[in-house]
Parts: C-alpha cells; structure tokens; sequence
C-alpha cells in the first residue's frame, strides 16, 4: 500500500465524503482505476492533476502524490 493525498472539486465530494486529505491504494493505482474504486462515472472527470501537472487516467500513483480529480466547467 501507498498513500496519496487525495483533492476533489467540489462537484465530486459525494463519491468521497472528506473531499480531501491522505488515502492508502494498492502499489500499481492508477488514476483511472482510483476513479473506478471511489465510484465517479469516467465522464464525470476532465481534468486529473498529480503533483500539480495534468496527467492521464493510465498514470501510475506513487508514494506521497497529490492527486486531484475535476469535471468539465462551463461558463459563460
């Protein structure tokens, strides 16, 4: 196990309740799989960021990663 701090938007704190803070995942989480095990619906995220950069879902989480899921924002 390794764990990662985990930030959510806002729209998406209720497939994980805390919202934010440390989480422990299987060494080989992936971003899209972490998406899967909280239960997000893989249309529901446009943008994933670990460690500040935009990365994609096959990305590999590491040991002590910042890792943030947000939806499509429109505005007008």
């Amino acid at each position: 196990m390794i764990e990662i701090n985990l930030k959510l938007s806002i729209a998406l704190v209720r497939y994980y309740p805390k919202g934010s803070g440390p989480l422990e995942v299987e060494i080989g989480t992936t971003a899209g799989s972490l998406i899967r095990k909280l239960g997000i619906p893989d249309e529901a995220v446009s943008l994933i960021f670990i460690n500040g950069k935009k990365a994609m879902p096959d990305q590999a989480l590491a040991e002590n990663d910042q890792v943030g899921f947000f939806p499509l924002v429109a505005g007008g």
